[in-house]
């Protein structure tokens, strides 16, 4: 029998959690408030995931960077992967919220999107 202790992070309660493992088998969960603190725990320990935020770079935009994030969690593994792949990006202004920067990250078939509108960056004019 193994136990995990954690940190729920499904609300701002943040529940310290107690998680028993025995043969490779989530056997119970404690010290969550509701019912997505039981949900947490156990995924936590037998396939945890994560929503990677980040920037890329934006050629010819009126910021040199656009945030970005995975359109919804990858496995936790593939966190550092997809970093490295998304460091190689650069998309072209103007860009808007939503639009997909990569159909499948790291391995995974997510979706990246902009989560910021970026104009493109207009020349100056003589007057």
């Amino acid at each position: 029998m193994e136990e995990k202790k954690l940190t729920c992070i499904c609300c701002p309660m943040g529940c310290q959690l107690q998680v028993t493992i025995r043969d490779g088998q989530v056997e119970k969960v404690e010290g969550n408030t509701c019912k997505r603190g039981a949900e947490y725990g156990k995924k936590e320990v037998t396939n945890p995931t994560r929503i990677v935020t980040t920037t890329v770079r934006v050629h010819g935009g009126s910021l040199p960077v656009v945030p970005v994030k995975t359109a919804s969690d990858i496995p936790k593994s593939a966190v550092m992967d997809c970093i490295r792949q998304l460091k190689e990006v650069v998309v072209e202004a103007p860009v808007y919220i939503g639009d997909v920067v990569l159909t499948e990250v790291a391995g995974t078939k997510i979706a990246v999107i902009i989560t910021k509108n970026i104009e493109k960056l207009c020349e100056k004019q003589n007057l």
